[in-house]
């Protein structure tokens, strides 16, 4: 099997560490790990592809690329100039340094990624590691997708569903707070919605006397509705959440077209 990797925070980022190994075990000893990760950190960035200017790419090994870009572009680099067009049977984004759960999802570059694969008819799991009081550790912040994330997958790739719809499904995993040996289990969860936590900005003034603006996140740790990714990550399970890129609120169609049409 061929696998390409990415991440959202960065080539040197441990989580990406722990992504390569997984990658490697599900390829197999025959197969092949492709890494094509952001120069730098590039999270928050979403779904963003870097469209009105160009970005450097260097090789760092066999195999490993760092591009100055985005995740989606990293996958666009990998499918088409690094494997120049001979495409991966699988692309794995992360392994995020936190969740991303509920609305957390709108703005990740880990999914971003993913959902470039899914784009270009890839199969693709986008997989993040939830943090917390309990793995704060940073010898154990890893250490639940360390532990559990091969398994995830294969059973993904064994039982999940993969279609080949013009938006094809792709999966957001997510590693709960906790250290390997006490997670619960995996749960299919839809994405849930934390109510208290949005983003703003806290504004500083610099030395020199200008303002600065940094965005600034809510709580992690308020569960959404039972049932959903967070609360089901608090609770202690891996979270697994099948997503599309279609954005349609195809619950309200036919009503608006009773209003408007």
């Amino acid at each position: 099997m061929r696998i390409l990797i990415t991440n959202d925070d960065g080539i040197n980022a441990p989580g990406l560490q722990v992504l390569e190994s997984i990658a490697t075990e599900i390829a197999g000893p025959k197969g092949e790990v492709w890494t094509v990760a952001p120069a730098f950190e590039q999270s928050g960035v979403a779904h963003k592809i870097s469209y009105t200017h160009p970005m450097m790419i260097a090789e760092l090994g066999p195999r490993r690329f760092a591009a100055e870009g985005s995740p989606a572009d990293c996958v666009l680099a990998g499918l088409y100039d690094v494997l120049d067009g001979a495409f991966p049977d699988l692309v794995l984004s992360g392994v995020n340094r936190g969740n991303n759960s509920g609305e957390n999802v709108l703005y990740s570059g880990t999914l971003g990624g993913a959902m470039e694969a899914a784009l270009q008819g890839l199969p693709a799991i986008a997989l993040s590691q939830y943090l917390g009081p309990q793995n704060s550790d940073p010898a154990l912040q890893f250490d639940a997708a360390r532990a559990h994330g091969v398994d995830v997958v294969r059973r993904l790739l064994d039982r999940g569903l993969w279609d080949g719809d013009d938006y094809r499904l792709f999966y957001n995993v997510n590693f709960p707070p906790l250290p390997g040996a006490d997670v619960r289990g995996v749960r299919v969860s839809p994405q849930g919605y934390r109510r208290d936590a949005f983003f703003g900005v806290e504004p500083h003034i610099s030395p020199s006397g200008r303002k600065f603006l940094w965005i600034k996140g809510g709580p992690q740790h308020m569960p959404t509705d039972p049932g959903t990714d967070v609360a089901d990550n608090l609770a202690g399970y891996v979270s697994v959440t099948p997503m599309r890129a279609d954005l349609t609120a195809h619950d309200t169609v036919a009503e608006l077209k009773d209003r408007l049409e």
